[in-house]
């Protein structure tokens, strides 16, 4: 062992040992591994920080922004209420969404299937009053395993066809993945919705977040049907499913700025009434974009001076000394003053039976306050209010949400077919949506996760040197040297705990370089097919599931599901097991040595 191999196995062992303790958050651990090997001289410095443009780096920080854009188009919400149904068990919402993405990952990359369904998870998880930390890692684990059916689905399947065709004359086809992947796929989702989401591990905390969801007040809130709106000429009652789907109570009409308590269920609904309801404010979004409604204005005014701008709800709490405590939104001038829309009222015990605009504010009361983007620290200072914390509350343009799934879906589809990188088409994705208003440019960078940037683009560049210095090949070879005298089916198993085991350190793409040509040998010393040695790989090096850096979708859920280093292998190491028990068989039956 040379010294560079020495001190890179020092290090990724004390990396790996101070991401499981956790006391030391992991973009900080990287970045002081990276820096140490810069120092030690195993890493050149011009070589420091190329991870931080390497594409795996690239493609996560994007998805986070495009997957952002999704859900202020409203195509999350399209998703949400066509597909997604909150009230489904945990066990039964995993096997629904797993099967949805595995299909998607199948056919597209899996990181952009995961961009896609991501915000649809954390969605219905907050609406359903559950943590999304439950839910998420599921959806990871099954957009990977979908990812193995095709040739397309993930990037170690397109490395191992293009070296079969370098050293063995011909590629894999696109289907050729789909015997052997298709089952390991259909059983590990299996596993995953029965079994496996249960080994989540819940984060401390969790369980006052839900009962703190489960008892947060609503808001009593009016939104408008506008000119030329479908709701018009029907009843009130025929849209009780649509409330009810999403969570919101109707408990009145607005009419001529005169308010009607009571059900009402047959009143003929008209341009311009504004529906009287309950709802927490992400229910209140939802059910403004299933039905193309309004947020009701003082007058034209606010509607104009709001247009075109990003958007944000937030939400205060009225002291005494407020200067909104004891007047009306409209008597304060709040619209035209400070360009802010009074969306809704939460009074404990108390019934407001005015509308919400006309409402005079009391000390206590929770206000929910549309205001530009940008603006809320300057709006809540003039209001004299105690802003509530972040709670990522964000307003739809539904407007948009064709215009923001055509995009993306142009970008998959050009990306799938070889015609523009996937980097550069996911790039191209953020510039559209920003040029044409879907994410506003104020928003660009809020929704990236930086830790995680830092974590990849310092292990990339880590795991390179290892390989570099031959510390891949020194595993495989005492591997190799471990199995000598075994039969052909034992090796092959080897083969695939080895490829796991360094996919689980190093990028998967990484993992697929070094271990095909290794089974290409192993099957040349044996005299055997190398076919079923590189489909071993092929399915071996797409199951990172221990650890968060092994493939990119559990890199990107990391930061949004709030994991830490040690909660993957929980329900990855029994996934990982599965798949090799299925897998050999299935190798053998369908590539015969």
């Amino acid at each position: 062992m040379t010294s560079d191999q020495t001190i890179l196995f020092a290090l990724f062992g004390a990396v790996f040992a101070m991401l499981l303790w956790g006391r030391v958050r992991y973009d900080l651990v990287a970045f002081a591994a990276l820096l140490a090997a810069v120092v030690l001289k195993v890493i050149p410095p011009e070589d420091a920080f190329a991870g931080f443009g390497h594409p795996a780096t690239v493609v996560v920080a994007l998805v986070l922004v495009v997957s952002a854009g999704l859900v202020r188009s409203g195509a999350v919400f399209l998703i949400t209420r066509t597909l997604v149904d909150s009230s489904r068990s945990l066990g039964a919402h995993i096997a629904f969404m797993g099967g949805i993405g595995g299909v998607l990952s199948a056919f597209m990359n899996n990181v952009a299937a995961l961009a896609l369904l991501m915000p649809v998870d954390i969605q219905t998880a907050r609406k359903a009053g559950r943590p999304a930390r439950l839910s998420l890692m599921p959806l990871s684990f099954c957009t990977i395993l979908g990812g193995m059916v095709t040739l397309i689905g993930t990037p170690p399947n397109i490395i191992i066809a293009g070296i079969r065709r370098d050293q063995l004359g011909e590629s894999f086809g696109m289907f050729d993945f789909a015997p052997v992947g298709g089952v390991v796929a259909i059983a590990g989702l299996a596993f995953v919705a029965l079994i496996g989401w249960r080994l989540v591990p819940k984060a401390e905390g969790d369980g006052a977040l839900s009962e703190a969801r489960e008892h947060a007040k609503d808001y009593v809130a009016e939104l408008k049907i506008p000119e030329g709106s479908d709701l018009a000429g029907t009843r009130l009652f025929e849209i009780y499913d649509v409330a009810e789907k999403n969570d919101v109570a109707i408990i009145g009409l607005t009419r001529d700025d005169k308010r009607r308590f009571g059900l009402q269920r047959n009143t003929l609904l008209r341009e311009g009434d504004s529906i009287v309801l309950e709802a927490r404010p992400e229910a209140l979004d939802e059910f403004r974009a299933a039905l193309s409604l309004d947020f009701t204005d003082a007058d034209e005014k606010e509607r104009i001076g709001l247009a075109g701008e990003g958007l944000a709800i937030i939400e205060a709490v009225v002291p005494e000394s407020a200067r909104i405590a004891g007047k009306t939104a409209r008597a304060l001038g709040l619209a035209w003053r400070r360009r802010t829309v009074l969306l809704g009222i939460s009074r404990e015990g108390r019934r407001i039976t005015k509308e919400v605009r006309k409402t005079e504010v009391r000390p206590g009361d929770i206000l929910l306050l549309l205001t530009p983007e940008g603006d809320e620290a300057m709006v809540t200072d003039w209001l004299g209010v105690l802003p509530l914390a972040d709670r990522g509350l964000v307003v739809t343009d539904f407007a948009k949400v064709w215009l923001a799934i055509g995009i993306f879906a142009a970008a998959v589809a050009a990306s799938a077919l070889g015609l523009i990188y996937l980097p550069v088409a996911l790039g191209m994705v953020v510039l559209a949506y920003v040029l044409t208003g879907v994410l506003p440019l104020s928003e660009l960078y809020r929704h990236i996760e930086w830790p995680v940037v830092v974590l990849l683009g310092s292990m990339i560049p880590l795991g390179a040197a290892l390989d570099a210095s031959g510390g891949t090949a020194l595993i495989a070879g005492a591997l190799l040297g471990l199995g000598e005298g075994w039969p052909a089916w034992a090796l092959l198993t080897l083969l695939m705990v080895v490829t796991m085991t360094l996919s689980d350190v190093l990028n998967n793409a990484a993992t697929a370089v070094v271990a095909a040509p290794v089974g290409i040998q192993m099957a040349t010393s044996l005299g055997v097919n190398p076919d079923p040695f590189l489909m071993a790989v092929a399915v071996a090096a797409s199951c990172a599931f221990l650890t968060p850096i092994g493939h990119k979708n559990n890199t990107l859920i990391l930061g949004p599901g709030g994991y830490s280093f040690g909660d993957y292998w929980r329900m990855g190491l029994p996934l990982e097991l599965l798949v090799v028990v299925l897998a050999v068989p299935m190798i053998l039956l369908v590539w015969p040595l």
